[in-house]
Protein backbone atom coordinates (compact mmCIF):
# COMPACT_ATOMS: atom_id res chain seq x y z
CA UNK A 1 0.00 0.00 0.00
CA UNK A 2 1.58 3.03 -1.00
CA UNK A 3 1.75 5.86 2.26
CA UNK A 4 0.64 8.81 0.00
CA UNK A 5 -2.68 7.09 0.07
CA UNK A 6 -2.31 7.58 3.68
CA UNK A 7 -1.76 11.20 3.75
CA UNK A 8 -3.70 13.92 4.09
CA UNK A 9 -3.03 18.39 4.89
CA UNK A 10 -4.58 19.08 8.02
CA UNK A 11 -4.34 22.76 9.16
CA UNK A 12 -2.37 23.21 13.00
CA UNK A 13 -5.54 24.84 14.68
CA UNK A 14 -7.48 21.77 13.74
CA UNK A 15 -5.63 19.69 16.58
CA UNK A 16 -7.55 19.48 19.66
CA UNK A 17 -5.36 20.74 23.00
CA UNK A 18 -7.98 19.61 25.15
CA UNK A 19 -11.51 17.46 25.24
CA UNK A 20 -15.05 18.65 25.02
CA UNK A 21 -17.26 19.34 27.77
CA UNK A 22 -19.25 17.38 28.13
CA UNK A 23 -17.14 14.49 26.47
CA UNK A 24 -20.25 13.68 24.76
CA UNK A 25 -20.47 17.25 23.19
CA UNK A 26 -18.14 15.97 20.18
CA UNK A 27 -19.19 15.56 17.10
CA UNK A 28 -19.76 12.31 15.25
CA UNK A 29 -19.28 11.91 11.80
CA UNK A 30 -21.46 8.48 10.88
CA UNK A 31 -20.07 7.08 7.85
CA UNK A 32 -22.10 4.24 6.05
CA UNK A 33 -19.70 2.04 3.96
CA UNK A 34 -22.58 0.29 2.00
CA UNK A 35 -24.34 3.94 0.92
CA UNK A 36 -20.77 5.74 1.02
CA UNK A 37 -23.21 8.47 2.81
CA UNK A 38 -21.45 10.83 5.43
CA UNK A 39 -23.68 12.06 8.02
CA UNK A 40 -23.00 14.94 11.11
CA UNK A 41 -23.86 13.77 14.62
CA UNK A 42 -23.08 14.36 18.08
CA UNK A 43 -21.49 11.43 19.98
CA UNK A 44 -24.22 11.54 22.38
CA UNK A 45 -26.60 10.58 19.82
CA UNK A 46 -24.93 7.59 19.63
CA UNK A 47 -27.86 5.42 21.56
CA UNK A 48 -30.10 6.04 18.61
CA UNK A 49 -27.22 5.36 16.04
CA UNK A 50 -26.76 1.55 17.78
CA UNK A 51 -29.40 -1.31 17.94
CA UNK A 52 -30.62 -2.40 20.61
CA UNK A 53 -28.84 -5.45 20.35
CA UNK A 54 -25.86 -4.40 19.69
CA UNK A 55 -22.88 -5.26 22.24
CA UNK A 56 -20.40 -2.39 22.64
CA UNK A 57 -16.57 -3.68 23.18
CA UNK A 58 -14.32 -0.96 24.91
CA UNK A 59 -10.59 -1.51 26.38
CA UNK A 60 -10.55 -0.64 29.99
CA UNK A 61 -6.58 -0.16 30.07
CA UNK A 62 -5.80 2.54 32.74
CA UNK A 63 -3.07 4.88 31.06
CA UNK A 64 -0.13 5.28 33.57
CA UNK A 65 1.70 8.66 34.57
CA UNK A 66 4.21 7.80 32.22
CA UNK A 67 6.23 11.25 31.16
CA UNK A 68 9.09 11.06 33.04
CA UNK A 69 11.70 14.14 33.66
CA UNK A 70 15.05 13.86 35.77
CA UNK A 71 18.66 14.84 35.45
CA UNK A 72 21.88 13.07 34.73
CA UNK A 73 23.90 12.53 38.24
CA UNK A 74 27.46 12.92 37.03
CA UNK A 75 26.46 16.39 34.74
CA UNK A 76 23.15 17.82 35.63
CA UNK A 77 21.64 17.60 32.21
CA UNK A 78 18.06 17.53 31.34
CA UNK A 79 16.68 13.97 30.59
CA UNK A 80 12.95 13.22 29.66
CA UNK A 81 11.68 10.69 29.15
CA UNK A 82 8.88 7.60 28.96
CA UNK A 83 8.18 4.40 31.28
CA UNK A 84 7.44 1.58 28.61
CA UNK A 85 7.61 -1.15 30.82
CA UNK A 86 8.24 -3.31 33.68
CA UNK A 87 10.57 -6.06 32.29
CA UNK A 88 11.17 -7.58 35.89
CA UNK A 89 10.53 -5.92 39.68
CA UNK A 90 13.07 -3.41 39.89
CA UNK A 91 14.42 -3.43 35.70
CA UNK A 92 12.35 -1.12 33.38
CA UNK A 93 12.00 -0.36 29.51
CA UNK A 94 12.49 3.23 29.30
CA UNK A 95 12.47 5.78 26.13
CA UNK A 96 14.98 8.68 27.12
CA UNK A 97 15.74 11.86 25.89
CA UNK A 98 18.71 13.37 26.31
CA UNK A 99 21.19 16.69 24.55
CA UNK A 100 23.83 14.85 25.43
CA UNK A 101 24.69 10.97 24.58
CA UNK A 102 23.39 8.62 26.79
CA UNK A 103 25.88 5.39 27.49
CA UNK A 104 25.22 2.52 30.07
CA UNK A 105 26.02 2.95 33.24
CA UNK A 106 24.63 6.70 33.38
CA UNK A 107 22.56 7.19 36.31
CA UNK A 108 19.55 9.33 36.34
CA UNK A 109 17.97 11.09 39.24
CA UNK A 110 13.82 11.33 38.45
CA UNK A 111 12.37 14.42 39.67
CA UNK A 112 10.86 15.56 41.79
CA UNK A 113 12.00 13.56 44.48
CA UNK A 114 12.11 9.84 42.98
CA UNK A 115 14.84 7.15 42.51
CA UNK A 116 17.63 6.62 40.36
CA UNK A 117 17.75 5.06 37.57
CA UNK A 118 21.02 3.11 36.06
CA UNK A 119 20.87 2.45 32.32
CA UNK A 120 22.25 -1.27 31.83
CA UNK A 121 21.29 -1.81 27.75
CA UNK A 122 20.06 -0.49 24.84
CA UNK A 123 16.75 -2.32 23.66
CA UNK A 124 16.54 -0.81 19.64
CA UNK A 125 16.33 2.42 20.74
CA UNK A 126 14.97 2.46 23.95
CA UNK A 127 17.04 1.85 27.47
CA UNK A 128 16.56 -1.35 30.31
CA UNK A 129 17.38 0.38 33.26
CA UNK A 130 17.88 -0.38 37.18
CA UNK A 131 15.74 1.24 39.21
CA UNK A 132 17.33 2.02 42.61
CA UNK A 133 14.34 1.70 44.64
CA UNK A 134 12.10 -1.14 46.36
CA UNK A 135 9.03 0.94 45.79
CA UNK A 136 6.25 -0.65 43.64
CA UNK A 137 6.02 0.94 39.50
CA UNK A 138 2.97 2.44 40.77
CA UNK A 139 3.85 4.19 43.69
CA UNK A 140 7.16 5.66 41.78
CA UNK A 141 5.03 6.59 38.32
CA UNK A 142 2.27 8.32 41.21
CA UNK A 143 4.71 10.41 42.41
CA UNK A 144 7.26 11.09 39.84
CA UNK A 145 5.22 10.45 36.41
CA UNK A 146 3.13 12.64 34.53
CA UNK A 147 0.69 11.96 31.87
CA UNK A 148 2.36 11.06 28.45
CA UNK A 149 0.35 13.63 26.55
CA UNK A 150 1.02 12.70 22.50
CA UNK A 151 3.98 15.06 21.23
CA UNK A 152 1.49 17.16 18.67
CA UNK A 153 -1.15 18.17 21.84
CA UNK A 154 1.90 19.62 23.59
CA UNK A 155 3.26 21.20 20.79
CA UNK A 156 -0.41 23.08 19.12
CA UNK A 157 -0.78 24.05 23.25
CA UNK A 158 2.57 25.98 22.92
CA UNK A 159 3.11 27.58 26.26
CA UNK A 160 -0.41 26.93 27.51
CA UNK A 161 -0.05 25.54 30.89
CA UNK A 162 -2.55 22.84 32.23
CA UNK A 163 -3.12 21.51 35.61
CA UNK A 164 -1.61 17.76 36.07
CA UNK A 165 -4.46 16.47 37.87
CA UNK A 166 -6.84 18.18 35.35
CA UNK A 167 -4.78 16.19 32.67
CA UNK A 168 -4.98 12.76 34.19
CA UNK A 169 -8.49 13.15 34.34
CA UNK A 170 -8.96 14.02 30.84
CA UNK A 171 -6.56 11.37 29.66
CA UNK A 172 -8.17 8.50 30.95
CA UNK A 173 -12.29 6.88 30.15
CA UNK A 174 -14.42 6.92 32.95
CA UNK A 175 -14.21 2.94 32.75
CA UNK A 176 -10.51 2.71 33.01
CA UNK A 177 -9.52 -0.06 35.24
CA UNK A 178 -6.51 -1.79 34.50
CA UNK A 179 -3.54 0.17 34.99
CA UNK A 180 -0.68 -0.33 31.88
CA UNK A 181 -1.03 1.81 29.16
CA UNK A 182 1.30 4.63 28.01
CA UNK A 183 -1.46 5.95 25.48
CA UNK A 184 -4.96 6.66 26.09
CA UNK A 185 -7.48 4.36 24.19
CA UNK A 186 -9.10 7.70 22.70
CA UNK A 187 -12.21 6.83 21.24
CA UNK A 188 -13.09 5.85 24.86
CA UNK A 189 -12.50 9.47 25.91
CA UNK A 190 -15.94 10.63 24.91
CA UNK A 191 -18.28 8.55 27.22
CA UNK A 192 -19.99 10.01 30.26
CA UNK A 193 -21.81 8.30 32.97
CA UNK A 194 -24.77 10.02 31.42
CA UNK A 195 -24.20 8.42 27.89
CA UNK A 196 -23.57 5.09 29.45
CA UNK A 197 -26.81 5.17 31.35
CA UNK A 198 -28.62 5.80 27.81
CA UNK A 199 -26.88 3.27 26.16
CA UNK A 200 -27.98 0.72 28.58
CA UNK A 201 -31.67 2.27 28.45
CA UNK A 202 -31.51 1.03 24.97
CA UNK A 203 -30.52 -2.18 25.98
CA UNK A 204 -26.98 -2.08 24.35
CA UNK A 205 -24.63 -4.66 26.34
CA UNK A 206 -21.33 -3.44 27.50
CA UNK A 207 -18.21 -6.01 27.07
CA UNK A 208 -14.70 -5.13 27.64
CA UNK A 209 -11.19 -6.01 26.84
CA UNK A 210 -7.88 -5.18 27.87
CA UNK A 211 -4.87 -4.01 25.24
CA UNK A 212 -1.85 -2.00 26.75
CA UNK A 213 -1.51 0.65 24.89
CA UNK A 214 2.40 1.24 23.59
CA UNK A 215 4.20 4.00 22.71
CA UNK A 216 3.87 2.72 18.84
CA UNK A 217 -0.17 3.23 18.32
CA UNK A 218 0.10 6.67 17.33
CA UNK A 219 3.30 6.93 15.26
CA UNK A 220 3.97 7.82 11.56
CA UNK A 221 4.61 4.98 8.88
CA UNK A 222 8.31 6.06 7.37
CA UNK A 223 8.84 2.97 5.93
CA UNK A 224 8.45 3.23 2.16
CA UNK A 225 5.45 0.84 2.31
CA UNK A 226 2.89 0.22 4.83
CA UNK A 227 4.10 -3.72 4.60
CA UNK A 228 7.95 -2.43 5.31
CA UNK A 229 6.64 -1.12 8.60
CA UNK A 230 7.74 -2.58 11.85
CA UNK A 231 4.52 -3.03 13.67
CA UNK A 232 4.51 -2.43 17.36
CA UNK A 233 3.24 -5.79 19.90
CA UNK A 234 1.27 -4.64 22.99
CA UNK A 235 -0.26 -7.37 25.29
CA UNK A 236 -3.92 -7.66 25.53
CA UNK A 237 -6.19 -10.15 27.67
CA UNK A 238 -10.25 -10.95 26.85
CA UNK A 239 -11.41 -13.09 30.06
CA UNK A 240 -13.68 -16.51 29.71
CA UNK A 241 -17.06 -14.91 30.38
CA UNK A 242 -16.20 -12.25 27.69
CA UNK A 243 -15.55 -14.53 25.26
CA UNK A 244 -18.63 -16.72 25.82
CA UNK A 245 -20.54 -13.99 24.67
CA UNK A 246 -18.40 -12.70 22.10
CA UNK A 247 -18.69 -16.55 20.60
CA UNK A 248 -22.22 -17.52 21.20
CA UNK A 249 -23.79 -19.08 18.64
CA UNK A 250 -27.20 -18.03 19.40
CA UNK A 251 -25.97 -13.80 19.78
CA UNK A 252 -28.01 -11.76 17.00
CA UNK A 253 -26.53 -8.11 17.79
CA UNK A 254 -23.82 -6.35 16.28
CA UNK A 255 -20.51 -6.18 17.53
CA UNK A 256 -19.53 -2.66 18.23
CA UNK A 257 -15.50 -1.75 18.68
CA UNK A 258 -15.19 1.21 20.80
CA UNK A 259 -11.70 2.27 19.30
CA UNK A 260 -8.73 0.52 17.12
CA UNK A 261 -7.03 -0.48 20.23
CA UNK A 262 -10.38 -2.79 20.72
CA UNK A 263 -10.33 -3.54 16.90
CA UNK A 264 -7.27 -5.08 17.29
CA UNK A 265 -7.93 -7.03 20.29
CA UNK A 266 -11.22 -8.61 18.57
CA UNK A 267 -9.41 -9.49 15.37
CA UNK A 268 -6.44 -10.69 16.85
CA UNK A 269 -8.32 -13.86 18.61
CA UNK A 270 -7.64 -17.01 17.20
CA UNK A 271 -9.34 -19.68 15.90
CA UNK A 272 -9.06 -22.04 18.81
CA UNK A 273 -9.22 -20.00 22.23
CA UNK A 274 -8.39 -21.43 25.37
CA UNK A 275 -10.77 -23.29 27.89
CA UNK A 276 -10.16 -19.79 30.05
CA UNK A 277 -9.29 -16.59 29.95
CA UNK A 278 -7.12 -15.78 26.40
CA UNK A 279 -3.80 -13.58 27.34
CA UNK A 280 -0.98 -12.67 24.17
CA UNK A 281 0.46 -10.05 22.61
CA UNK A 282 -0.23 -8.87 19.44
CA UNK A 283 1.53 -7.01 16.56
CA UNK A 284 -1.43 -7.21 13.65
CA UNK A 285 -1.61 -4.64 11.60
CA UNK A 286 -5.16 -4.32 9.83
CA UNK A 287 -4.99 -2.46 6.71
CA UNK A 288 -6.67 -2.83 3.35
CA UNK A 289 -8.01 -5.61 2.04
CA UNK A 290 -9.02 -7.21 5.60
CA UNK A 291 -11.16 -10.05 6.27
CA UNK A 292 -13.11 -8.91 9.24
CA UNK A 293 -13.71 -11.62 11.66
CA UNK A 294 -15.63 -10.17 14.89
CA UNK A 295 -15.97 -6.23 14.21
CA UNK A 296 -19.13 -5.29 12.95
CA UNK A 297 -18.70 -1.43 13.51
CA UNK A 298 -16.05 0.50 14.90
CA UNK A 299 -15.78 3.84 16.50
CA UNK A 300 -13.01 5.70 16.28
CA UNK A 301 -10.86 9.00 16.59
CA UNK A 302 -9.29 11.15 13.83
CA UNK A 303 -5.87 9.58 13.17
CA UNK A 304 -2.23 10.82 12.40
CA UNK A 305 -1.99 10.55 8.38
CA UNK A 306 0.55 8.24 6.89
CA UNK A 307 -0.28 5.96 9.98
CA UNK A 308 -1.55 2.12 10.70
CA UNK A 309 -4.64 3.31 12.42
CA UNK A 310 -5.06 5.57 9.03
CA UNK A 311 -5.04 2.25 7.34
CA UNK A 312 -7.40 0.50 9.67
CA UNK A 313 -9.83 2.84 9.00
CA UNK A 314 -9.79 2.28 5.23
CA UNK A 315 -9.56 -1.78 5.53
CA UNK A 316 -13.21 -0.72 7.33
CA UNK A 317 -14.81 1.57 4.70
CA UNK A 318 -12.69 1.36 1.95
CA UNK A 319 -10.16 3.60 0.83
CA UNK A 320 -11.53 5.92 -1.88
CA UNK A 321 -14.28 6.40 1.44
CA UNK A 322 -11.67 6.72 3.89
CA UNK A 323 -10.23 10.05 2.01
CA UNK A 324 -13.55 11.16 1.17
CA UNK A 325 -14.70 11.19 4.55
CA UNK A 326 -11.01 12.72 6.12
CA UNK A 327 -11.56 15.91 3.50
CA UNK A 328 -15.16 16.35 4.60
CA UNK A 329 -13.73 16.63 8.21
CA UNK A 330 -11.06 19.35 7.32
CA UNK A 331 -13.50 20.85 5.16
CA UNK A 332 -16.06 20.87 8.03
CA UNK A 333 -13.83 21.59 11.20
CA UNK A 334 -13.90 19.03 13.13
CA UNK A 335 -11.21 18.17 15.68
CA UNK A 336 -8.21 16.05 14.84
CA UNK A 337 -6.75 13.27 17.44
CA UNK A 338 -6.72 12.30 20.92
CA UNK A 339 -8.90 14.92 22.06
CA UNK A 340 -10.89 15.50 19.20
CA UNK A 341 -14.00 14.44 17.62
CA UNK A 342 -14.94 10.50 16.55
CA UNK A 343 -16.26 9.13 13.44
CA UNK A 344 -18.90 6.05 13.84
CA UNK A 345 -18.10 3.47 10.51
CA UNK A 346 -21.62 1.49 9.86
Amino acid sequence: MRLDELDYDLPDDLIATRPHEPRDEARLMVVRSASGSIEHHRVRDLPDLLDPTDLLVRNRSRVLPARLKGHRVDSGGRVSGLFLKELEPGRWLVMLRSNGRLRAGCSIQLEPGGPILELAEKHGKDWAVSVQSTRSVQDILASCGRTPLPPYILRARGETEIDEQQEQDWYQTIYAREPGSVAAPTAGLHFTDELESRLGDRGIRFLEVVLHVGQGTFLPVTSPTLEDHPMHREDCTVDKPTLDVLMDPGRTGRIVAVGTTTARVLESLPDQLPAGDWSDSTDLMISPPWNWRHVDVLMTNFHLPRSTLLALVAARIGLPLMQEAYAVAVESGYRFYSYGDAMLLL
